[in-house]
């Protein structure tokens, strides 16, 4: 990696770091290498990174002066900060300002700030249209990133945040079409008859890597991706094909979602009220036709099924 230049991944082992680590790796003719930063690099996802030929840092978001060390001599960085992993806005803000500390002393030229909308601009906290969490937020883990932007600001780096928006992922796990007792299929969410942006997480990565390759031109500039913007009908029309089989769409209501008993699911019934109530601008920051010229493989949902037909499989068949 020596004549290219550097771009640290922090998070390289996750999902949206992982898809821009293996943009990057995968384009043989790339003015870039990869400096995976992740806090086990003895981990299977980090030893096949190395194999790939990216090289193996160790750093810790929690800790300013590791993520420095890992971002010394880099070009690029790629920042990211993973909230369900403690559920804690103000240590996922004080990690935002480590990667900021770290990004401005180590002398990177382009960052890339993986953040989110903060809904209160839309919603403020006196609105009771949906409750506040902890005193200060509506959408915790989307108010926190959007918030810590003016860090990297103020800390003189020059960033381009990407505002990302709904991993398709989630369709995989328990936002998925579920069994019902009477053996139907049915995907319930909190969206009526609203448009959700979704996007594939790794082409979150993949359209990093085309701003990272578009250079320094982007810094100071806010970009807003998303793979497709489909109602929760048309997704369950998309899951009928994929499974070979119907799949109905049920319209939760907002309360009904926050009321659901699971970790965070009032942060998640607000976080689908915001999508739905202000799906116009929402998904109008999203232009499409943007995010393929930056990223031509990006996948619509339909193609991001039918490449996760394995994992959907085990859906399409009664208990």
């Amino acid at each position: 990696m020596a004549d290219k230049k550097t771009i640290a991944v922090v998070g390289a082992t996750g999902q949206q770091g992982g898809g821009l680590a293996h943009a990057v790796l995968a384009d043989r003719g790339s003015e870039f290498g990869v400096r995976a930063v992740t806090r086990n690099p003895g981990s299977d996802k980090a030893k096949a990174l190395a194999a790939l030929g990216a090289e193996v840092v160790q750093a810790d978001v929690d800790d300013e002066a590791s993520v420095a060390k890992a971002l010394d001599g880099a070009y690029g960085a790629f920042l990211v900060t993973n909230f369900w992993e403690h559920m804690s806005p103000q240590r996922e803000y004080e990690q935002a300002r480590n990667l900021a500390r770290a990004a401005k002393s180590a002398g990177v030229k382009h960052a890339i700030w993986s953040t989110l909308e903060d809904t209160r601009l839309s919603v403020p906290l006196e609105d009771d249209r949906m409750p506040t969490l902890m005193g200060e937020y509506k959408v915790p883990h989307f108010d926190v990133k959007g918030e810590a932007n003016a860090l990297f600001t103020e800390a003189g780096v020059p960033t381009t945040f990407l505002q990302t928006t709904f991993y398709w992922d989630g369709f995989l796990g328990s936002f998925g079409p579920q069994r019902q007792e009477d053996g139907s299929l049915v995907l319930a969410m909190a969206m009526g008859d609203s448009r959700l942006a979704g996007i594939a997480s790794e082409d979150i990565g993949r359209t990093a890597y085309g701003i990272f390759k578009r250079g320094g031109g982007f810094a100071g500039e806010t970009v807003s991706i998303a793979g497709e913007h489909l109602t929760g009908r048309e997704i369950a029309a998309a899951f009928t094909d994929a499974l070979g089989e119907p799949v109905h769409y049920h319209a939760v209501p907002f309360d009904g979602l926050r009321a659901a008993g699971f970790p965070a699911a009032e942060e998640i019934g607000n976080m689908f009220q915001y999508y739905a109530e202000f799906q116009d601008e929402f998904t109008g920051r999203r232009d499409l036709a943007r995010v393929r010229e930056l990223n031509p493989e990006l996948k619509s949902f339909r193609t991001w099924l039918a490449a996760n037909k394995e994992a959907l499989g085990t859906r399409g068949t009664a208990e």
